[in-house]
């Protein structure tokens, strides 16, 4: 994070940063690993936005790729990233052929409801 600030983001005042709810992610985490000043100096300049806990697409994409080690390759030496690719690929079309989803619990009011604090403030969203 240090990098990108002082590096490829260096001109930018406000750095927004969407965060998939690790712990890690706090501007606690910037103390610890740097001196006071210069913590200050980054967590100062960022934005922090977190996901949803339950539903966001990276907590899918987290389950997929959890599912996947798993039922295709934990506990196993694969000897090359070809066999890998053959591999992961195999489990992936037949998961694929499943067509499993993802069974959401939240209806869309309750949801507007409950995480009315994500939702754009003061804009009509229709508009875009």
């Amino acid at each position: 994070m240090a990098d990108l600030l002082e590096g490829r983001y260096a001109p930018c005042e406000k750095v927004i940063v969407v965060c998939d709810n690790l712990n890690t992610h706090t501007p606690g985490a910037f103390y610890e690993a740097f001196e006071p000043e210069r913590a200050r100096a980054l967590v100062s300049r960022i934005e922090f936005h977190d996901t949803p806990k339950h539903g966001s697409w990276l907590n899918m994409a987290e389950n997929e790729l959890s599912s996947m080690t798993r039922q295709c390759i934990a506990r196993r030496r694969i000897a090359s990233s070809q066999k890998l690719r053959q591999e992961t690929t195999a489990w992936r079309e037949d998961v694929n052929q499943l067509q499993r989803g993802v069974d959401w619990h939240m209806q869309i009011d309750d949801a507007r409801t409950k995480l009315k604090s994500i939702y754009p403030k003061n804009q009509d969203v229709t508009k875009h």
